[in-house]
């Protein structure tokens, strides 16, 4: 007999009187009662009392209000499947993209002022924004090096609760969940941000 083969004896011998599991209760909510404009209205609240900086913007203006936050910046970087359109009024800055065939290394993210990316889906009642890779998000690494990161999404995306959210995940996909910008605390309870993301969040919310 092999070790393997002993240590699943063990294991079948220990577990052969074990009780029943009880079913687990499933009797916990699967969708939200908000209508879209509250589900905004809430989302806004808990974003900016996570410190994000939020703006509600028509969909036509979005392109203007990028510009206006990248006016400063020297440099950002884009995921290969961002809609170019909203990009088109952002002059001065010099955009980097980061592509499946020509994926930007750490020093190169780190050199850049701010990265832009949209988002899967976005949960109301917790302020969480969720990034599944998909191409208008890109790589995990490009919205967790960058010092500030600028999340495109869409109000059609926004929903109450979390098994709503979870419902429209591929569970396969790599996924970024982001509650406001990147924050923890030392043991005198100092607020520290930026420590393992972006230490500014800002949030276009297209509706």
């Amino acid at each position: 007999m092999s070790a393997r083969q002993d240590i699943l004896d063990r294991i079948a011998s220990a577990l052969r009187d074990s009780p029943a599991v009880e079913p687990v209760p499933r009797g916990y909510r699967r969708a939200g009662t908000l209508d879209a404009a509250a589900r905004i209205e809430q989302l806004v609240d808990r974003l900016v009392d996570y410190k994000a900086n939020v703006f509600v913007v028509a969909a036509a203006d979005a392109p203007a209000q990028l510009a206006e936050l990248l006016a400063g910046a020297g440099s950002y970087v884009v995921p290969h499947g961002l809609d170019e359109a909203l990009l088109a009024a952002v002059v001065g800055p010099v955009r980097v993209v980061d592509a499946p065939e020509h994926p930007l290394d750490v020093p190169a993210l780190d050199a850049v002022d701010a990265v832009v990316t949209g988002a899967a889906v976005a949960v109301s009642e917790t302020g969480t924004i969720m990034l599944d890779g998909s191409p208008d998000q890109g790589r995990r690494i490009i919205s967790l090096v960058p010092d500030r990161h600028i999340c495109l999404l869409r109000s059609s995306d926004i929903v109450q609760i979390l098994p709503e959210a979870i419902a429209r995940l591929e569970p396969t996909r790599p996924q970024t969940w982001i509650s406001g910008p990147s924050a923890t605390s030392d043991i005198e309870l100092e607020r520290v941000e930026g420590v393992h993301g972006p230490r500014t969040l800002d949030v276009l919310i297209l509706t």
